[in-house]
């Protein structure tokens, strides 16, 4: 492999795992997401020219942050009104760093959590203070974040413009909230760091199951958080995400193939994850104050006690689901009960049960929820049945490695 390969490879990786690092702290600098934006890629196109004869600079994050402070700057003394704007630019730098040292004592010590908060902002819509940060903040695309929400692109892409406008025209501040803020902007918070994960732990689409680098990036954040503000649900989201994460190795086979729950080896399963968090959720158990991502938490935490597929507790995990239901209805918590159901009764009640929801016009174009419906179809020997529903489930997948496992399924029931 040539130098010029070699940097060329590094700078890659850096802008898969880092450039929106680097962008939330370009726009803490900056306070503009497009300007910011335009300064990351300038940056990062300096670096493939600088860094193949100079080599790569030993902390290469911090010269992209400085050289796209510096290509920011450069390119607003382009533009034909730079007396005007370059006072409005140090006016801007100077209020950050005034505010950021104001709230120094309770500094969030990562700019990319920082400006999670900032785009959960009260003054922003809560329908799009999450979409927005997803993208924004996360680099999701608009199509995955169509596809978590259910929701049409064209529809999402409205939202996060809405979005990014208002945090333009209503002036709000790129600063460190101060520590009583924190708790009114928390939901939105978890929800993002927890539709990252899923989206590393699950990719929408794309030719491998997973993205290491999200599900990664939303425990780093989560833990961060958790030490900036130890709430119960913090703990809860972060137990949910480590007990899920220790299976990670054993979903997909060498081939990088899906590997249904119950065919895993759990002897695989990363014991020092869920361990630590069961602690978790041991943690937020006691303090009886039990939110959604606790209880889904608690869901995982069986699952992750059962030594084999047929010691799973059943019983007690449409029980969780059934409290689940009650304080967060949505078609994806009643899909999963009525999976859990299934399981512990007959896949008889679980079909009528996914059934209902399909009735009510909801996950009509969800994947999974028509790839449940055929596997508990072929369970009961309905096969013709079943495969028009894996073929259904075929037609909505976006992602390669589901796509295989559908086939797989079709192909199955086809030749039997």
């Amino acid at each position: 492999m040539s130098l010029d390969d070699s940097v060329s490879k590094t700078i890659e990786r850096i802008y898969r795992e880092d450039s929106r690092r680097v962008f939330a702290s370009l726009i803490r600098l900056l306070g503009d997401f497009d300007l910011a934006e335009e300064a990351m890629h300038e940056a990062f196109a300096a670096a493939m020219q600088q860094w193949a004869t100079e080599g790569v600079p030993d902390n290469p994050t911090s010269w992209l942050i400085s050289t796209g402070r510096f290509r920011a700057v450069d390119r607003i003394r382009r533009r034909q009104k730079f007396q005007d704007l370059q006072p409005e630019l140090i006016r801007r730098v100077g209020e950050l760093e005034a505010a950021n040292a104001d709230g120094s004592d309770h500094e969030i010590q990562d700019d990319r959590l920082r400006l999670i908060f900032t785009c959960c902002h009260p003054a922003i819509d809560q329908k799009v203070q999450v979409p927005l940060t997803l993208r924004e903040v996360c680099g999701m695309t608009t199509e995955e974040i169509a596809r978590a929400f259910l929701m049409k692109p064209s529809t999402m892409a409205q939202r996060i413009v809405r979005g990014k406008s208002k945090i333009r025209d209503a002036g709000i501040p790129f600063e460190i909230p101060s520590v009583s803020e924190l708790p009114s902007r928390l939901d939105a918070v978890l929800s993002v760091i927890y539709l990252v994960f899923n989206e590393g732990y699950s990719a929408s689409s794309g030719e491998h199951l997973t993205r290491t680098d999200l599900s990664n990036e939303a425990i780093r954040l989560a833990r961060l958080l958790h030490r900036l503000l130890p709430d119960p649900e913090v703990g809860g989201l972060l137990a949910l995400m480590l007990l899920h994460e220790s299976r990670r190795e054993t979903r997909m086979d060498k081939n990088g193939d899906i590997v249904l729950l119950e065919e895993q080896d759990r002897s695989r399963w990363n014991q020092s994850l869920i361990e630590e968090g069961q602690r978790f959720l041991r943690q937020t158990l006691r303090t009886k104050r039990i939110g959604t991502y606790t209880i889904q938490a608690a869901i995982s935490a069986v699952h992750a006690d059962a030594k084999t597929p047929e010691e799973t507790d059943w019983r007690q995990i449409v029980a969780l689901y059934d409290i689940l239901v009650r304080i967060q209805p949505s078609p994806i918590v009643s899909l999963n009960r009525a999976v859990a159901v299934a399981m512990r009764d007959d896949p008889a009640v679980g079909l009528t049960l996914i059934d209902e929801i399909l009735d009510s016009g909801a996950l009509a174009e969800h994947s999974l929820t028509h790839s449940a419906r055929g596997e508990l179809l072929r369970r009961l020997q309905r096969l013709p049945e079943a495969k028009i529903a894996f073929e259904k489930a075929l037609s909505f997948s976006t992602n390669e490695a589901e796509q295989r496992f559908l086939t797989r399924k079709i192909a199955l029931i086809t030749t039997t």
